[in-house]
Parts: C-alpha cells; structure tokens; sequence
C-alpha cells in the first residue's frame, strides 16, 4: 500500500515496549511465519486497534480516525489470525510504512499529508483528550503510542520506553497537540527481530485549515539478547512477583491446613463417639435408647432422598465439574507453554478444552441422575450441554449488539459466530451425549448405605444461623477469602494491559480453591444435618457456588476503585465478561462442593445400623 499509510502518533516520549509475541499465527507472507529475514526483505508493519486508554474493550480499526485522505479500508491488507484472536478483537491491517531489514531510514520519510478541516480537526481532539492509543504488530511483537497529548498533562515516562498511564480518563484543560513523527528503533539478533520501540515525536497544534504531514524514521540496532528471551521485557516481574503475592498463597495454605484439620476433627472425634453410642445403644435392649437420639442419624432415612428439580441438580453439577476440568486442563496447558505470547492463544486453549471436556459433562450428570433413578434422559442431556452456552450466548449477543452500535473492533465478525455456534453443535454436544451414554451405563448403582423412607420426615423449626440461606451465604466467604488477592492480580492483567503469566501461582490458588471449598461445604453440610435438616444436596452446591456472589461484589469494587473505565461501553463489557466469568465460578465451586459433600455423606452413613 503507497498511500496506506499509517499516521499514528506514538506514545508521549519514549514510550511503547513491544512484546514478544508467539508464532501461534498461521504463515501469511515473508517469513513473518519463521521470524527470520534476509537483509534489505521487506517487513510489514501491521496496526491493529486504536481506543481511550482505559477503556480495554473499547478498540476500533486504526483507520477509524482520518489519518490518510485517501483510505479505501476495503482495499487494504489484511493478516487473518484464528479464531482466538478474532474472539479478542484483533484485526490486523498493514499500515503501509515502507521499510527493510537491517536498512536504516535516518531522514524523516514523508507517508502523507493530510488537509485538515472541521470534522477532522473535532475527531483528532476528541481522540486526544480521551487518550486514544494504538498497537502496531511487528514480526508478531506488540507496540503501542498515543496519539497525541494534551498540553500539561503529560504522563510520567514509563520504565523501558513502556506506555505510561494517562492520570485522568479525559483531560479537559490544555490544548490538544497531535503527535506527527514516530520514530521506530529496531533491535536485531543475526536474522531476527528483538525489540521494537516506538517514540512519538514532534506534537503539533491542530488548526482548521492547516495541513499535518505524517513522516517516520527507521533504525537498526544490533543486539545480544536471544530470540527466545524477546518477550521478557512485556512480563511485569515487580507487579506479579511481589511480596504480598507469595504471602497471600501462604496465607490461603495455612487456612487450607486449618480446614482439613476441622473436617478430620468432625469425622475422627464426634463421628467415632456417636458411632460409638449409636452401636451401644442398637445392641442393648434400652427401650429409650431412641429417645436419646439426636442430630445427624435421626435423618438416615431421608439424607438419600432425591433433591426437588433433580434434571436440573444433574445438568449443574455436570456443567461445573466439566468446567473444573477445563480450568485444570487449561491452567497445566499455560503453564507448559508459553501461551501469552500470542494473540488470541489463551482464548483458543480455553475454547478447545471446553469441546474435550463436554464428555466429562456429560458423565457425572448421566451417573448422578443414574443414581437418582430419573428417566427423562433426553432433558438432562440438553440441559448439561446448553446450560453454560445459554448465558455465554446471550451475554456476548447484548455485548456484540453495543458493539456493532459503536462499530467498535470488540463486535465478533458473523462468520466468527458461525464457526462457534458450529463447534458447539457438531462437537461438544455429540461428546456430552456420548458422556452421558457412558454415565448411563457405567456410572454405577445408587450405593446409598441407608434405605429411603416412604414418607419424608418433618424438618423441624431452626434459629436463623441454622437455616440453609444463612448457611450459603456463609459458606462462600472463605473460599473468596482464599482466592480474593490473586484476583485482583487476574482482573489487574485483564483490564489493564498487563501480560499474565504466573500459571503456576494460578494453578496453586485453583488447588488451595478447591480443598476450601470441599472442606467448607463438608462443615455447613454436617451443620445442616446435626440440626435434624437432610435437604443438603442444594445446600451444598449453593453454598460453594455463593462464592461467585463474593467475587461478583468484588468486580464491582474493583471497578469502582481500581479503574478509570467511563462510558456505556466498558462499563457493559465489563459487567457482561464479569457476569460470564463468575457464573462459571459458582458453578464449578458448587460443583466441587456438592460432590465432595456427597462422598461425605455416604461416608458418614456407612456404619449405621438402619434396620
């Protein structure tokens, strides 16, 4: 492209790092594919998005403001990546900056001019005060620059050339200067690229009527840094390896060790004593020895009767097992590869463990509904496949509409949403029906140790603490307690152009996560039926799923205080991807919580005489 010029303007001083990013991208051309080059080879430089800096999501094509007069962006170039990051609203255009391996431009090349008249000068105002920035891509390595700068607001430099926080999310005062030469400083190892840097430079006064020309330089420098260590200057070390991080898993540990020593307490000392006393009094002759009886046993004849809406107890316990599965498999798959170095990868790992684990689904909702003697087969199946999809679905339909209202980049292409309405339908729902065939099967009989009674038994009247709301609510905030800090260290990387990649502190917090929640639940359920209640198969799930609720509460905090977000659009998004990412949470904690909970419970039954 002669004319395809991108103007853009870089960030304020020295900013922008560029990072390393993976070679997960199908081979378009050159070899970009390989990342090695031949001295003088054309390299392309690719823009991608462009949005107000604290606004995430709220990104549109690099195009979207006038940069050159004579951009056709049908006719421009594209790089097609997969599917992930299509889903993460990348589209990659080529910025028509002419430039060569290893071949320096030291005087300013001219890309183009542009005449400058009301609407223009109105919408490069507009981009400025809003902090509007912008990423490039170069030999997959991500760079970033302001647009422009407002006249005493200037960020701080940030540490390594990187890209500074603007201070407020609009900047009202001063006069706006668009920034109209950027000068690219490129690092070289042998036949590959290293380091990027751009430095926006020369801030001019907009004036209706006046002309800005975009020009660029272009230098090459030798370095020693290896190919396989480019990426490191993206990780922020201090943010993710600071101190309060390793405290707040040691933290997490000792409440981990704490809780397994309650559950072992109730099942060693109380459970051997009244089994104790229960056997005595079963061998003797003792007329009142019932009258004695009190807590958990007197319900044996009910603690195994099916819970109310029982298809969709099965289906929800399937989903949230099947979505701790995907969590594993896709927190061990990051941390064996180096997953945030390509754009898009993270959300493909995350789509393909979800159809591989559709049969994990539909297996322990097949057995558990198995165990509970029902025969609509056709409804659990449906409701295990559909249920997590329908909210996903709905969510990212209202998202997608706002979106496409705004022309913002974050709107998924139709074929895009073809594709994943596709998979969903020719690969996760066949493998949940065979998951649940297998469940069927070979999920093995009912081995409840004690026989259901015809007629369901009184729950008697409790106090407050003792009833089943109270008892959910209680039962999340530990868990949250456990996880709360890595948290704000997984939404921090989320919103905040930060790259994640302590899997290893993740894959510990989602351990810790889980053992809390079992235990936990473990103490409300054996609460629950000392107090003569058996309805603990809803209680338990609820009361690990109201973890999500402490987590939602969060998100709205960390909105509020953490971030400068402004506008209907972040603000939907925010809440729409937060909205999604919780529900999966309650889900899989109650899932983890019902099931460990249940091995409990029949644990505890087994040595009864309930004849």
């Amino acid at each position: 492209g002669g004319g395809r010029t991108i103007a853009m303007v870089g960030p304020t001083a020295p900013q922008v790092a560029l990072l390393l990013a993976a070679t997960v991208l199908s081979p378009c051309f050159a070899d970009e594919s390989t990342h090695r080059y031949n001295e003088a080879e054309p390299i392309k430089l690719w823009a991608n998005k462009i949005g107000p800096y604290h606004n995430p999501q709220e990104t549109y094509n690099f195009f979207a403001l006038p940069f050159c007069s004579d951009d056709d962006l049908s006719r421009v170039e594209h790089k097609w990546g997969g599917l992930g990051e299509v889903l993460e609203g990348n589209d990659l255009v080529n910025s028509g900056l002419d430039m060569s391996f290893k071949v320096d431009r030291i005087e300013p090349v001219t890309l183009c001019s542009i005449k400058l008249d009301s609407e223009k000068v109105a919408t490069f105002e507009y981009a400025i005060r809003n902090h509007y920035w912008y990423q490039f891509y170069m030999d997959d390595l991500p760079i970033w620059g302001m647009v422009g700068e407002v006249t005493g607001d200037e960020p701080e430099e940030g540490e390594d050339g990187e890209l500074a926080e603007p201070s407020a999310a609009t900047a009202s005062g001063g006069e706006a200067l668009m920034y109209t030469h950027r000068r690219l400083s490129i690092a070289y190892n042998e036949n590959r690229i290293i380091q990027v840097n751009l430095t926006s430079e020369n801030p001019t006064s907009l004036t209706e009527g006046g002309e800005l020309a975009f020009t660029y330089t272009v230098e090459w420098q030798p370095t020693t840094i290896s190919f396989h260590k480019r990426f490191e200057r993206y990780l922020d070390y201090d943010f993710f390896e600071h101190q309060i991080h390793w405290f707040s898993i040691f933290n997490s540990f000792m409440m981990v060790l704490f809780l397994v020593g309650i559950v072992v307490l109730i099942l060693m000392r109380t459970l051997r004593r009244d089994y104790a006393r229960y056997a005595r009094d079963a061998d003797g002759d003792d007329l009142d020895a019932d009258l004695d009886e009190s807590g958990w046993k007197q319900v044996h004849g009910d603690v195994f009767r099916v819970p109310p809406q029982p298809i969709a107890f099965c289906a929800l316990v399937g989903t949230g097992t099947q979505l701790a599965t995907l969590s594993l498999l896709a927190i061990l798959t990051a941390t064996l590869l180096t997953l945030y170095t390509g754009r898009g990868a993270v959300v493909t790992t995350c789509i393909s463990c979800y159809l591989v684990t559709s049969v994990v689904g539909g297996y322990v909702s097949g057995s558990l509904y198995l165990q509970m003697g029902g025969r609509q087969w056709t409804r659990v199946l449906l409701y295990t496949a559909s249920i997590f999809p329908a909210v996903v679905i709905g969510t990212m339909a209202l998202l997608n509409t706002v979106a496409i209202g705004y022309r913002s980049m974050s709107a998924i292409p139709f074929g895009t949403i073809v594709i994943t309405l596709l998979l969903w339908l020719l690969v996760a729902i066949p493998l949940t029906v065979a998951g649940t065939i297998l469940g069927r099967n070979w999920g093995g009989v009912a081995d409840y140790p004690c026989r259901v009674n015809a007629i369901p038994r009184l729950v008697p009247e409790k106090q407050w603490f003792a009833r089943p709301p109270v008892l959910i609510m209680l039962g999340g905030v530990l868990p949250f307690g456990s996880i709360f800090i890595e948290m704000y260290f997984i939404f921090t990387s989320f919103w905040n152009y930060k790259f994640y990649y302590v899997y290893g502190f993740l894959l510990l917090v989602f351990l810790i996560l889980s053992v809390v929640t079992v235990c936990v639940t473990i103490v409300v359920t054996y609460f629950l039926l000392n107090n003569e209640d058996y309805r603990w198969a809803w209680t338990s799930f609820l009361s690990g799923a109201s973890t999500s609720i402490y987590v939602f509460a969060y998100s709205i905090y960390y909105f509020v205080l953490k971030t400068k977000m402004s506008g209907f659009f972040q603000t939907v998004f925010y809440f729409g991807y937060m909205g999604i990412f919780t529900f999966a949470l309650g889900l899989m904690c109650g899932a983890l919580g019902y099931l460990g909970c249940s091995a409990f419970v029949k644990r505890i039954y087994r040595n009864i005489k309930s004849d």
